[in-house]
């Protein structure tokens, strides 16, 4: 605030005032002379010099509202939030449209708690809000996604109550606000009484069907739908694509989008290739690749980071590399999937490889994701004393404090290579309360080297924080226990199961996919 302080401030003593121009000394040149500091592109920057030689000259008065609200979008376009603001506060009565540039400016700079505030501000000023603001007051509200969906209600009903026409984009804002603040069932009855049911706005609620699992509704939604677009098409690709129960369904819908007419797009070729990972089919993931090729697209970050993670996902780790090899530019993703694909390939000396050659760049820095494929790869091939530097470069280079998945990768990693009770003080050492996580590796280091007694400390606080979701647990404690030959310890854990409703988990075997080729 010290640059806008320094704006409203008089010039110091003994000093000459700024010289306004000639061509400066009305408000209706002022006004033309901002519109033309705004229209420029990129937007010029005097905007500075002018404000300051209208506060000397008498010109930028709080009563000059049209000069004040020209200077305000001005700051803005320069990407001056503080000198925006401080124009909006010396107006007495901020007009409607300096509330909605001020709320749009503070909302494209990410600075979502204070844009909310400038829309509450004009709601208990004026007691109404336009359609601009409304639809604002909702993109906040996805993009905070507040408990409860507060906002998107209050601003549901002023929409009830003050808009007389149906508006598509208000009417898709409310659905997506509604979704993202996690009420579906609200969403859903806006898009019942919808007399007009845009693509939009069906998409919106189709996404959050797709979040919660609800396939069939979303199916049913996408199917009801007279016009469909690309992005449609991309909500139901995506959406299919998160499980391995239903990523065929995602390979049919690509299909089902080409023979549509529309081209895929970017997010179409990374949620097929997501799609392809859990089917573990790199056929029909090669068949994707080249129809990527022969798009534009191929060239893209995302497409390279999505082909690494594919070929590595289903064992052509080398397939990989070689497209790792040649991607022009790479990112941290890009990276990490190497190194996850050769950590979990069994290549621990290539993954470990590959880490190196990225610490030494000054284009990228490893994150929380590269480290935990570092740490598992070492907990792979048994590599303790690499694991244990990786772990502790994440503070001491990278400023990345641990976090649980991390504590409990290094802890299989002492426990199974190290020690079991040198594990179990590194548990004892964690700053923050273990989660199940941290105790299950300890609990099945314990198992793998029979320790009944760091067995039973694992097994009791698996059993505290997660009573009924870890049923392996329960049987890794049951089966040391029978290896001790402490078999009332063994009766007790089974009967501890059947009061909890615990269920043994079911074996099964994995087919690959016969999923047809894709459509050229």
């Amino acid at each position: 605030m010290q640059q806008s302080n320094r704006l409203q401030s008089q010039p110091h003593a003994g000093s000459l005032p700024p010289r306004v121009p000639r061509h400066l000394r009305t408000a209706a040149a002022v006004a033309a002379a901002l519109q033309g500091l705004i229209d420029a592109s990129p937007p010029r920057r005097e905007s500075q010099t002018l404000h300051a030689q209208l506060l000397t000259s008498g010109l930028g008065g709080a009563a000059d509202l049209s000069v004040n609200v020209k200077l305000l979008v001005l700051h803005l376009r320069c990407g001056s939030l503080h000198n925006a603001r401080a124009v909006f506060d010396g107006m007495p009565r901020p007009t409607h449209a300096a509330h909605n540039y001020l709320a749009a400016g503070y909302f494209r700079r990410g600075h979502l708690r204070e844009a909310l505030g400038v829309v509450r501000r004009l709601a208990a000023s004026t007691g109404r809000l336009d359609v601009f603001t409304l639809s604002m007051a909702l993109k906040l509200s996805a993009a905070l996604a507040l408990p409860g969906a507060v906002v998107a209600r209050e601003v549901h009903a002023r929409v009830v109550r003050t808009v007389a026409e149906p508006d598509e984009i208000l009417s898709a804002a409310l659905v997506d606000a509604y979704v993202k603040s996690g009420s579906l069932g609200y969403a859903r009855r806006a898009h019942a009484v919808m007399p007009v049911r845009s693509v939009v706005c069906s998409t919106a609620l189709l996404v959050g069907c797709m979040n919660e699992g609800m396939f069939r509704d979303a199916e049913a939604i996408f199917e009801s739908m007279e016009e469909k677009d690309v992005v449609a098409y991309n909500a139901m690709v995506e959406g299919y694509s998160q499980t391995e129960e239903t990523a065929e369904g995602s390979l049919e819908v690509y299909k089902a989008m080409q023979r549509a007419g529309f081209r895929p797009t970017l997010s179409t070729f990374v949620s097929v290739l997501g799609a392809c990972s859990l089917l573990s089919s790199p056929e029909l993931g090669e068949q994707v690749h080249c129809q990527a090729i022969k798009s534009s697209l191929f060239g893209d970050i995302k497409t390279g980071s999505a082909l690494v993670d594919m070929y590595a996902k289903c064992g052509r780790v080398e397939d990989g590399r070689r497209v790792f090899d040649h991607m022009t530019e790479r990112n941290v993703v890009t990276w990490t999937s190497m190194i996850d694909g050769y950590g979990k390939n069994g290549h621990s000396d290539e993954a470990l490889q590959v880490f190196g050659e990225m610490r030494r760049r000054l284009d990228v820095r490893p994150n929380h994701a590269t480290f935990l494929s570092v740490l598992s790869a070492c907990a792979h091939a048994g590599l303790l004393s690499r694991g244990q530097e990786a772990f502790q470069s994440m503070e001491s280079e990278y400023l990345l404090r641990p976090r649980m998945e991390h504590y409990a990768c290094m802890v299989d990693l002492l426990g199974r290579f190290g020690s079991v009770r040198q594990a179990y003080e590194f548990v004892r050492g964690i700053p923050a309360r273990p989660n199940s996580d941290v105790w299950a590796a300890l609990l099945g280091a314990a198992t793998l080297h029979g320790d009944v007694e760091v067995a039973d400390v694992a097994a009791r606080e698996v059993f505290e924080l997660s009573r009924a979701g870890r049923p392996g647990a329960y049987m890794a404690f049951s089966n040391t226990l029978a290896a001790a030959g402490k078999w009332d310890g063994v009766h007790d854990v089974r009967e501890m199961m059947k009061r909890r409703g615990v269920m043994k988990d079911a074996a099964f075997s994995w087919i690959g996919s016969d999923n047809p080729l894709l459509d050229d």
